[in-house]
């Protein structure tokens, strides 16, 4: 098993769809890339922590290719914006890969320069060394499968995941 842990934005949106894919064994909302210890989400939504929000996402390679697992990243969100996801402004949202080895740090680089031709724009995905991460409260864990009718769901998350299955449909088990 093996574990990325990737920053698209909310993680709500990440967790829908890597909820969903096969081979992922867990998925883990939670926050890290900051300065503040044990951040809280009013603390990380306040941009004072440097945190970003993020999912640990823990798969089996056997099953799933990691090259596949990060292609699958660069579409369920919009790399090239800066602290932005759509309506989410802030550092909070950047897109950010951690690595806990200088073999993810390349694995990773070499995901952005495989994807970059599918942007119009340059990518600004943050790649940093993984410091301490902290699981996100409760409430955000499996939040779209727990609230498939919010609003967020759908009208943020549903497209992702439309997006998601055109691109990735053998790999998604729903």
């Amino acid at each position: 098993m093996k574990t990325f842990i990737l920053g698209g934005g909310c993680f709500w949106c990440l967790d829908a769809v890597y909820q969903k894919t096969r081979g992922v064994s867990s998925v883990v909302s939670g926050y890290t890339g900051g300065h503040f210890p044990d951040p809280d989400y009013y603390s990380v939504c306040s941009g004072m922590t440097g945190h970003a929000e993020v999912v640990a996402v823990t798969f089996d390679e056997e099953v799933i290719p990691e090259e596949t697992v990060l292609d699958l990243f660069f579409v369920l969100h919009d790399p090239t914006t800066p602290n932005r996801q759509g309506y989410d402004v802030g550092t909070q949202y950047r897109s950010s890969m951690f690595y806990l080895t200088d073999e993810e740090k390349d694995l990773f680089e070499r995901a952005i320069e495989r994807n970059q031709p599918l942007w119009n724009a340059p990518i600004v995905t943050e790649v940093s060394r993984a410091s301490t991460f902290y699981p996100a409260e409760d409430f955000h864990q499996d939040y779209y499968a727990k609230n498939p009718d919010a609003g967020y769901c759908s009208v943020i998350i549903n497209p992702k995941l439309a997006k998601a299955r055109k691109y990735y449909s053998r790999w998604l088990t729903s």
